[in-house]
């Protein structure tokens, strides 16, 4: 899922000095990368005045983290790197009793403790619930770390738990409105369906297709069908427009059928009415069936037969 160009305000002003600032080392991550010969300037002095080392165990999750999943290898990647390297930029906390809570930096936090590494450099800063939730994100969608369900849910909690509008939350990103609202849109798929985006079998391209279906169990089943027969997204298209097709042609058929069961609902009543019995309608086809006439004694079905005689007597004269 490509993400191109800044974000609003970004986290360099959310976060200040919010990349790298060490220059001996580069390393694979995107997280932990340097700028070789970088000058260090009077705002990062101030800042790496403010770092403390703290020990792993003293710290705690971001309550807010908006990313769910961290990827094992690609922690083990970065705690080789911080095994070697040591963690080349400090993670954003704030105080919680005597205890650290992470704003930013919780990927380098687990990587650190499986590294083995005792203590971390922090920088303590005191931000708001909003704040530390619009960092979270930041930080996240910058470094291409959510999936679209995560990112989704980000988004609804933002504008929820702080009212914002999607122009507001559009502006804080760096996302167009339209962006956030599609974006948003995917937390109407099936849960089922939203679990195979974030994992990744289905694209974004599949689940918007798949949100053509109202119904949850056919996104269910559309979803099933896409990862089983490795549709691409034009072909998951088709698929949709197919069961669209055939349920707007099984509504057709069962409002026709119940116009007809009127008719024949109607007939029935007429009958009891003329033969002064019980009288039923069984059908076999749209064209055919029978008409079943209940009499309750001889005298009864004599004067049904005397009844239906008499009509064609009138008939023929």
């Amino acid at each position: 899922m490509a993400r191109k160009g800044g974000l609003g305000k970004g986290l360099d002003s959310l976060i200040p000095n919010s990349r790298g600032k060490e220059s001996v080392h580069t390393v694979k991550s995107t997280e932990e990368s340097t700028i070789v010969n970088k000058p260090v300037d009077n705002s990062e002095k101030k800042e790496k005045e403010n770092e403390q080392m703290v020990k792993v165990t003293q710290i705690e999750p971001n309550r807010e983290q908006p990313r769910k999943n961290f990827e094992e290898e690609s922690l083990n990647e970065l705690a080789e790197s911080i095994r070697q390297f040591g963690i080349l930029q400090p993670l954003l906390v704030k105080k919680k009793g005597e205890r650290y809570e992470i704003i930013a930096g919780e990927r380098r936090w687990r990587a650190a403790k499986l590294a083995g590494v005792k203590e971390v450099p922090v920088v303590v800063r005191n931000y708001t619930d909003q704040e530390i939730m619009e960092i979270a994100l930041i930080e996240n969608i910058q470094r291409e770390n959510l999936n679209p369900i995560e990112e989704a849910q980000a988004y609804m909690r933002l504008i929820q738990e702080f009212h914002l509008k999607q122009e507001e939350l559009g502006q804080r990103v760096a996302k167009s409105r339209t962006v956030i609202a599609n974006r948003m849109r995917l937390l109407k798929l099936a849960p089922e369906v939203q679990e195979m985006l974030a994992e990744g079998l289905l694209s974004e391209g599949h689940a918007r297709a798949i949100l053509g279906l109202e119904n949850l169990e056919q996104q269910v089943k559309a979803a099933n069908d896409v990862v089983g027969m490795s549709l691409n997204v034009r072909e998951t298209e088709k698929l949709v427009k197919k069961m669209q097709n055939t349920k707007q042609n099984k509504e057709k058929d069962e409002s026709w059928r119940e116009k007809d069961q009127l008719v024949y609902d109607q007939a029935e009543e007429n009958l009891k009415i003329i033969f002064g019995t019980k009288v039923a309608i069984h059908r076999k086809n749209s064209d055919q069936g029978q008409i079943q006439i209940d009499y309750y004694s001889f005298e009864d079905l004599d004067r049904i037969l005397d009844f239906i005689n008499e009509q064609n007597r009138m008939k023929i004269k």
